[in-house]
């Protein structure tokens, strides 16, 4: 039985939906959780070697990739060291879904023009604390990333033992 009541989107709402579910943060929610976001969502075109933000900003936004390709690296002196790329569905600056954090590396675009939505922390923040279970989903999946990323430079440090300082990594801040 059709609930007559039940929110309908459209075609263009429904694809939207589905490509942000590939991505870890929105893979949980369903469509009436993934709709809070749409109107927050801004897509913009940035061009091959642009800086999308740097090092040390202060983390404003998360950012999507609708097309192209982004490399994170860190600045080390005048050198760059490319830490990946990643492309369509990937999400970068997630630390914007803590308030008052900064970022860790640089984001540059890697392809002639790459369109990326943007979604500002203080939309989402906003959509938080409205609906705790959206909150929690996207925090759980936030968590589980983090955890895969500290099991990869667990096993890079092991396989280069000696090479820098993992210590150095878990000190008070």
């Amino acid at each position: 039985m059709l609930n007559p009541l039940k929110k309908t989107y459209s075609a263009s709402d429904k694809q939207l939906f589905r490509f942000l579910q590939k991505n870890l943060l929105f893979e949980r929610l369903e469509d009436n959780e993934l709709a809070e976001f749409v109107p927050f969502l801004h897509l913009r075109s940035y061009k091959k070697n642009e800086a999308i933000f740097f090092r040390k900003d202060p983390s404003q936004a998360i950012y999507i990739i609708k097309s192209g390709e982004v490399a994170l690296n860190l600045d080390i002196e005048d050198k760059f060291e490319e830490l990946t790329r990643i492309g369509v569905a990937q999400s970068f600056g997630d630390n914007a879904l803590l308030e008052s954090t900064y970022r860790i590396y640089n984001a540059v675009c890697t392809t002639e023009t790459s369109e990326i939505y943007v979604l500002a922390t203080t939309n989402v923040l906003e959509i938080f604390e409205n609906n705790v279970n959206i909150k929690a989903k996207m925090m759980t999946a936030m968590a589980e990333n983090y955890e895969k990323q500290n099991v990869n430079l667990f096993r890079a440090y092991q396989e280069s033992f000696g090479f820098f300082d993992l210590g150095r990594a878990f000190m008070k801040l």
